[in-house]
């Protein structure tokens, strides 16, 4: 029977059995516990461990630098040699790559390498469980339903290469995800909260928000499409940045193919995208949305590339006070544009609004305006323009003079959250969010509330 290896025993094996020019080796090693529950009772929970192992070889050659990726799950010491030869293989039968740079090297170990992986189990859920049964019997009370899940994640990854580099980040990612229904699911709102450790959020407090927005929707007004005054939520808003910094590469913007790219070539850094003092960034160490500090790439595409894994990771700002700054690089692709080097960092920030709450938005609200809860189903129209489009979801609902009077239908919307920042005429008060769209590959955010003056709802939608 196969014993199966402490991670970094694993890692340095792998290096070990290494025949070829360079090689990169990445174990992650994850635990994750969750809770479900439907109609204010527990469904389900569960605890379970996994490793994932990916082996990145690098073969020299006349023509340029080759790579073979391969990974696989629940690796166990007798897998390793096959492995690693299929990584090999898998390098010389490809032709040179064309993000080729040498590995990455000097960079000091970190000192818990050899530590036994972190891991996560149903303790993490010892203050918040009980605290959510509470609240179902509170939803109970008032005639509400609660639907949702809770989950936690803890990735332990070590990275080991041919050059000496020795690296370790532990991640903890937590989600809460809270619908509350009407008896006769007429009526349907959502909350949602990132966390690290279920230690900072508060099911009584998600539960008399959701019960509020309820009673919203007792009242039912039909909208037609059009351009409203609208107030985004910090969930929604960061689905529509994250998506920006994903599209935000210096080689397509370069290469005149996205909304950052000049005419004849060229970008758009130091331009003005909002006349607010916005500054939109990325930090490893960020507080409550640590990530990790170094390049951690398990393929290579658009926004990465595996010849920079360990490369150190800093704080970047995207957008500074309202000006764009840095575009996503690679070394490689910064050395075909020009720019510095700027590697994409898991997780966004955007500062420099003020301090209201969005709740005080709303009381300062004079007219008509919408309240939206979330967005959902976000797809790209146009790249140039970055142009998205999508739907509300789980209320929508209208502000006359600074007072909530009721919920109106679902709309389309078709946006650039490019444009979004340079039509906002407000922000609040920047707070830890959880992306409704992206949160399965996004959760480390920070947003506030926008106000946009004109938002193209532009036709209306039958979803709830």
């Amino acid at each position: 029977m196969s014993r199966v290896s402490k991670p970094y025993e694993i890692v340095e094996r792998a290096l070990e059995l290494s025949t070829t020019d360079g090689l990169v080796v990445i174990a992650d090693e994850q635990s994750s516990a969750n809770l479900r529950w439907a109609g204010n009772a527990l469904t389900t929970n569960g605890v379970t461990r996994g490793r994932t192992l990916t082996v990145i070889a690098t073969v020299d050659g006349a023509q340029g630098t080759a790579s073979g990726v391969v990974s696989r799950s629940a690796v166990t010491t007798d897998d390793l040699e096959p492995l690693v030869r299929a990584a090999e293989a898998a390098a010389r039968g490809a032709g040179p790559a064309e993000d080729a740079q040498p590995l990455v090297s000097g960079v000091p170990s970190s000192p818990d390498f050899t530590d036994a992986p972190a891991e996560t189990g149903s303790e993490v859920f010892a203050d918040f469980a009980p605290a959510l049964g509470d609240a179902f019997a509170r939803a109970r009370a008032g005639g509400r339903e609660l639907y949702g899940f809770a989950n936690h994640e803890l990735t332990s990854t070590y990275l080991g290469t041919s050059t000496g580099l020795r690296l370790r980040h532990d991640q903890p990612n937590g989600t809460l995800e809270l619908n509350a229904k009407s008896p006769d699911r007429t009526r349907s709102t959502w909350a949602g909260r990132a966390t690290r450790d279920f230690k900072d959020v508060d099911p009584a407090a998600m539960d008399a928000e959701l019960a509020q927005r309820l009673r919203w929707a007792e009242r039912r007004i039909e909208l037609p499409a059009g351009r409203y005054e609208t107030l985004l939520p910090p969930a929604a808003v960061a689905d529509l940045l994250i998506y920006q910094l994903w599209s935000s590469t210096a080689r397509d913007a370069a290469e005149g193919r996205t909304v950052f790219s000049t005419p004849g070539g060229g970008t758009r850094l130091g331009e003005t995208l909002s006349s607010l003092p916005l500054t939109l960034r990325s930090d490893p160490h960020a507080p409550g949305l640590e990530s990790a500090p170094f390049v951690i790439a398990h393929s290579s595409g658009d926004g990465g590339s595996v010849f920079d894994n360990g490369l150190p990771l800093a704080p970047t700002d995207w957008v500074r006070e309202g000006k764009l700054e840095r575009l996503t690089t690679t070394r490689h692709t910064a050395g075909l544009t020009g720019l510095p080097v700027a590697p994409g960092i898991d997780n966004l920030l955007l500062d420099g609004g003020g301090e209201r709450s969005l709740e005080e938005m709303v009381a300062a609200t004079s007219g008509r305006a919408l309240l939206l809860t979330c967005l959902w189903y976000i797809r790209e129209v146009d790249p140039a323009t970055l142009l998205l489009t999508g739907l509300t979801r789980d209320g929508v609902y209208l502000v006359e003079d600074g007072e909530v009077v009721g919920e109106v239908n679902n709309f389309r919307f078709n946006e650039s959250p490019v444009d979004l920042l340079s039509r906002a005429s407000e922000a609040g008060r920047t707070e830890k969010t959880l992306p409704r769209e992206w949160g399965d590959w996004f959760t480390r955010a920070a947003m506030p509330a926008l106000r946009i003056p004109d938002f193209n709802m532009s036709s209306v939608s039958p979803g709830v």
